[in-house]
């Protein structure tokens, strides 16, 4: 080639430039290696129905050969052979009844409903400083303590504390306690029977977890007699389980379920702030006044066939994991008194070690279940790689977003959610309704997921088949999951707890 046929951009002697000459497109570096994973993905997905087509097709093609003397033939082998037939049959009946009899019950949430305060009780940062000021319980060094946690806790300016804590100086007894529970309890259970139509004596099951506050009558007698429920309900009372009891209740409602057919169960998650409220100058002690406020919620769970069409999703898996016996894990999450006598809820500098761990421990146990082929495959080659050639490389940390849709993580605080959608490489609108549900009504501890799941409700964005992941961490230390589907394109129900300010969300959080 000539120093004239080099230059692509040189005129020809005529005067008509030459166009310039184009490379070929770098195939290799143009494809995206996110649709490289989809089409793996799909191809383990799909794999027995990949190989079972070709199957198929020589089935049929042999098929398509026979003739009527060849049918004939077949046929009459199957009358000499008259015994086998009869048996092979009384086998595939057999295997098939056992096999069904052996499937556990479905159980459906109906409905759920979750408390929204009046409007007097909210407490805005500032109005919440002026009362700390003012009770005379705090020293300086506590006091910018708490503004520094208000600051960076992610709680908006509308979240609420009980009416013992807004006078001045605050009024924490027994009686405002079960006042706070009753309020909280018979507000959720009203809407929840006012829109499901459910008669209180219809209910055959009762599970009420409350961490701190367990008062005597219980608060699932406190219900009974309120709603003059049957006498022979099976009655349950959890305490001291922390923000993870919604799932460990809804998992003992399923058992129930199991056990007793045709019935419907009700679980009512809640948590006592004017009980938990600490007056004292321990920093570790002082956050979760910072961070819990007034919630609950209760939800109708149902084993009946008949409810499935209404119901808005079906309970897939539940799987409840704890972290282990040392007294570290133990003592993240504990209430205690400090020196001076006074008694509140301790949280750990070691809180996110710790729920690092029991969350490892809980997706260890839930991936199998949930994950599609795909997935499971590059977690077992990238381990056994790991184990034996090389153990500098990094575990593959399996992508949730294949197995589910939406994420309910316990918004027990910014930190906690940043974790979480950190190490399971989550995208921002998958946290969304964990940071707005923190936003707006603060730590309501295990009522937490609820109030996500009504966010994602509200948002519209629930569509039939969708999976739900509802995470939650709690004291002992444990990390339970529940998984639900939904079953239709799941709208609010009426008295929604986000039906007044959806519009405004999502806000921007300047952290």
């Amino acid at each position: 080639m000539n120093s004239g046929e080099k230059s692509s951009s040189s005129s020809s002697s005529n005067g008509v430039k030459i166009r310039k000459s184009r490379r070929l497109p770098d195939f290799l570096h143009s494809v995206n290696l996110k649709y490289v994973k989809l089409g793996y993905h799909y191809l383990i997905s799909h794999l027995l129905t990949l190989c079972l087509v070709p199957l198929m097709a020589v089935i049929i093609v042999e098929a398509s050969r026979l003739n009527l003397d060849d049918i004939h033939q077949l046929w009459l082998q199957l009358q000499y052979n008259l015994v086998i037939v009869i048996l092979f049959s009384a086998f595939i009946v057999f295997g098939s009844t056992v096999y069904i009899m052996n499937q556990p019950r479905s159980v459906y949430l109906v409905d759920y409903s979750c408390y929204l305060p009046p409007s007097n009780l909210k407490a805005s940062h500032q109005k919440f400083m002026e009362h700390s000021m003012l009770t005379g319980d705090f020293d300086e060094s506590s006091l910018e303590f708490q503004r520094k946690i208000l600051e960076r806790s992610g709680l908006g300016e509308e979240t609420c504390v009980p009416e013992a804590m807004h006078y001045i100086p605050p009024r924490p007894s027994m009686a405002a306690a079960r006042e706070e529970a009753e309020q909280v309890i018979f507000g959720v259970l009203d809407k929840l029977f006012a829109n499901t139509n459910v008669r209180p004596r219809d209910i055959g099951i009762l599970v009420v977890n409350s961490g701190v506050f367990n008062p005597t009558p219980s608060l699932s007698a406190m219900i009974i007699n309120k709603y003059k429920l049957r006498c022979n309900i099976r009655s349950f009372n959890l305490g001291g389980m922390g923000c993870s009891a919604g799932v460990i209740a809804v998992d003992l409602a399923n058992d129930m379920l199991q056990v007793h057919r045709n019935s419907y169960a009700i679980v009512v998650s809640t948590e006592n702030i004017t009980q938990s409220w600490y007056f004292g100058n321990k920093k570790s002690m002082l956050i979760p006044n910072c961070l819990f406020r007034l919630g609950g919620t209760a939800v109708l769970l149902s084993n009946k066939s008949a409810d499935r069409r209404r119901s808005k999703y079906k309970l897939v898996h539940v799987v409840r994991t704890h972290c282990g016996s040392n007294d570290t894990a133990y003592k993240c999450v504990y209430q205690e008194e400090d020196d001076a006598g006074k008694t509140g809820v301790s949280l750990s500098k070691d809180l996110m070690a710790i729920a690092g761990g029991a969350l490892k421990t809980n997706i260890t146990t839930l991936g199998p279940l949930v994950l599609p082929i795909s997935e499971q495959i590059l977690f077992f080659v990238t381990l056994v790689a790991k184990k034996l050639f090389n153990e500098q490389i990094k575990p593959y940390i399996p992508d949730f977003k294949l197995a589910f849709d939406h994420f309910c993580i316990h918004s027990g605080g910014r930190a906690v959610i940043d974790e979480l959608e950190k190490n399971l490489q989550l995208l921002p609108v998958h946290a969304e309704a964990s940071r707005m549900t923190l936003h707006r009504f603060g730590n309501t501890s295990s009522s937490s997921i609820w109030y996500e799941l009504a966010y994602t409700e509200a948002k519209d964005r629930m569509r039939k088949g969708n999976r739900v992941w509802q995470i939650a961490f709690g004291s002992g230390f444990k990390c339970n999951s529940a998984v639900w589907v939904a079953l239709q394109n799941v709208k609010p129900s009426p008295n929604n707890p986000w039906e007044d300010c959806i519009h405004r969300y999502p806000v921007q959080l300047n952290l």
